[in-house]
């Protein structure tokens, strides 16, 4: 399994432990990675979608709830709900992923770790939240560097 990989299962652990501590996370970082050790290098990974996700919270269950329709969101298991939080988190704040991974990392991810129909249901969110996206779905944004547009 790749690093990547294991820092979004690491992303999603954290936020299940909020989830299950009400919001809160631990007081430091370093409490969670004692609980879910990781290497250098799976952290480095996993401590931007960390921040992000809770940066960024409201909005990521904002769009969970508009999308699920006929379901109430404190209804959808606490797995579904933060592996649809570490996509849309990816699918709208990292250019540098391109969403069709990120779709189908969480798809993975929520067979692996949810429900008997986790991954369908995450599929069928993430579909519509990816017609949302104004940028190429299968191709990360390339940056370009300031000199090289003179």
């Amino acid at each position: 399994m790749g690093k990547r990989r294991r820092a979004r299962e690491a992303a999603i652990q954290y936020h299940f432990w909020r989830d299950l501590q009400h919001g809160e996370g631990p007081e430091n970082i370093a409490d969670f990675w004692e609980f879910c050790p990781g290497t250098p290098r799976v952290r480095e990974f996993a401590q931007p979608l960390i921040e992000g996700m809770v940066a960024h919270l409201p909005e990521m269950d904002e769009r969970i709830r508009r999308y699920c329709e006929n379901y109430e969101f404190h209804r959808i298991s606490a797995v579904d709900r933060n592996v649809l939080r570490l996509a849309i988190y990816e699918m709208l704040y990292r250019d540098d992923i391109p969403p069709v991974v990120s779709i189908n990392e969480a798809i993975e991810l929520a067979k692996t770790f949810g429900g008997a129909d986790s991954g369908r249901f995450v599929n069928g969110i993430l579909d519509r939240v990816k017609d949302d996206l104004k940028r190429p779905l299968r191709e990360a944004v390339q940056k370009t560097a300031p000199d090289a547009a003179k």
